[in-house]
Parts: C-alpha cells; sequence; structure tokens
C-alpha cells in the first residue's frame, strides 16, 4: 500500500528488509525510484497506480545492488536510470550472471528485467523527467555510483542505503580505495543538504521526520568512527538492543571490522 510522505511523495515498503520504493507525482505520470522486491508487491503497486489513473514515466536505481535493480512487466517500459558509474558496475557484476541462492534472493523475485536501466551522462545533475526537480547527488559510499536524490520542492530527501534507523553504515569494503572517507564525504553530502530536508526515506527502515535527518547522519558518522577505530560503536542497531528480526546486523558489523582490518595489515596503513 502506498502511504503519502509529502505532498507529492509516497512511499511503499516492502516486507523484504522493509525496503522502500518511492513515487513522485510529476505532471504526465510519476517517478519509480528503487522499484521494489517481491514480484506481487510491484504488480500491486502498479494497479494503485492505475487506479487513480497515473503510470510510470520514468524509473531510477540509487545504485547497483539487486534489491536496487529490479522492476515489474506491469510497470511498463518507461526509461530506467542510474548513474554512469552504477549502471557501469550492475552491467559488469551481472555479465556472468546472478546466483539467486548465494544472494539470498527470495523465489517470488522476478528477474527478467533485473538491471536494465540507462546510465545518466557523468556529473548529470538531475533526472531528466517531466516534474519536480529531483536532484543527484551521487557518492561512492555503500556502492560504486551510489546516489541519494533531493526532492527540492517537496523538501523530501530519498538516501538510498543511508540514514537507516535499523541498518548501519554498510561500506564497501571490497571495492574502493578507502571507503572510511568515502562514507565520511557521503556524510558530508548529505549534510550539506539537510537544512533543505523535512522527511528523509532510506532505502531499508522507517521513513524519518525533520528531526531525524541531522541525527540520522550524526549517528551515521558516529558508527564510521568507531569502526575505524576499532572500537564498539555505541549503536542501538548493533547487538542487543538490535530490533527484533534484525541480530543479523551485528554480523555485517563484525565482518566489517575484519575486512578494515585486514586492509590496514595489508596496506601497512593504521585503521
Amino acid at each position: 500500500m502506498l502511504r503519502q510522505v509529502a505532498q507529492g511523495v509516497w512511499v511503499h515498503e516492502s516486507e523484504f528488509c522493509q525496503s522502500n520504493a518511492v513515487v513522485v507525482l510529476g505532471r504526465g505520470g510519476v517517478l519509480l525510484i528503487d522499484a521494489g522486491i517481491h514480484g506481487d508487491e510491484m504488480a500491486c503497486l502498479a494497479n494503485d497506480l492505475s487506479d487513480v489513473g497515473q503510470a510510470v514515466v520514468a524509473g531510477f536505481s540509487t545504485h547497483p545492488h539487486w534489491d536496487h535493480l529490479l522492476w515489474h512487466a506491469s510497470l511498463g517500459g518507461a526509461p530506467r536510470y542510474g548513474t554512469a558509474l552504477c549502471v557501469t558496475t550492475a552491467r559488469d557484476r551481472l555479465a556472468g550472471g546472478i546466483d539467486p541462492v548465494r544472494l539470498g534472493i527470495p523465489e517470488d523475485v522476478p528477474l527478467e528485467l533485473l538491471g536494465n536501466i540507462t546510465g545518466l551522462p557523468e556529473a548529470t545533475a538531475r533526472i531528466p523527467w517531466d516534474g519536480p526537480v529531483v536532484r543527484i547527488l551521487e557518492h561512492q559510499a555503500h556502492a560504486p555510483g551510489h546516489a541519494a536524490l533531493l526532492i527540492e520542492e517537496h523538501r523530501v530527501l530519498v538516501a538510498g542505503d543511508m540514514l537507516s534507523d535499523v541498518l548501519i553504515p554498510m561500506l564497501d569494503v571490497n571495492g574502493t580505495v578507502d571507503p572510511v572517507e568515502n562514507y565520511l564525504a557521503a556524510l558530508r553530502l548529505l549534510e550539506s543538504v539537510a537544512g533543505g530536508v523535512d522527511i528523509v526515506v532510506p532505502g531499508h527502515g522507517s521513513v524519518g521526520g525533520f528531526d531525524q535527518v541531522q541525527a540520522r547522519i550524526d549517528q551515521d558518522r558516529a558508527y564510521v568512527l568507531a569502526l575505524r577505530n576499532g572500537q564498539v560503536p555505541a549503536d542501538p542497531r548493533v547487538g542487543p538492543s538490535a530490533k527484533p528480526g534484525w541480530e543479523w546486523v551485528s554480523d555485517v558489523h563484525e565482518g566489517q571490522l575484519q575486512r578494515l582490518a585486514q586492509r590496514s595489515e595489508r596496506d601497512g596503513t593504521p585503521r
């Protein structure tokens, strides 16, 4: 079910990891950001839009992880975009096919249209569509070519896989030269627009109000700094205080600690 979070902006939350699809109303249809996970959910979303006389006229994937590259035939054939680096990375990763079992992809996830996205020219500042200005804030935290989106007119920040109340910052520890600094730089980028934001929508987790925007930036920064220093973070998303069903996030944290320690040992640099 679509839930309105701001004028002209709705969110559909999936049962899978509280994944959020975002719908933005334009003049001739809607922009759909990170379409969803389960096939029946996306089909329901398409029906809900049809019932109110709206069609999807553009799509956008915030980053090149499988759960943000999905689509359903009932949503139509609108152009789907991502940053240039997002699309290049997705194509490289999908070139040899994917193993749904290894990736933990549920059986009812439609993979036929996975990753059929067009890369926007480098340094493109806005999504090309007939609707409110949606600024592209590209950074290299979490995944190559990751983009947060700022819907300026409605003061909504679509954060992709950042600023979550249930997920800790998940660094691109395998791919980037300096994953910690890349993440801190991304947080500074989001902080630079935070004053114009009333609503933050994470890729996974609960939608946050104006009082949560800076608070989540601060929380994520504190976690990343603790991770860099090899400390146990005072973070409610990790350990016994984690939300029921999200206990596995502590395993993610331990894995990140190990990978950063390995990188430090390999490169001969301090944490």
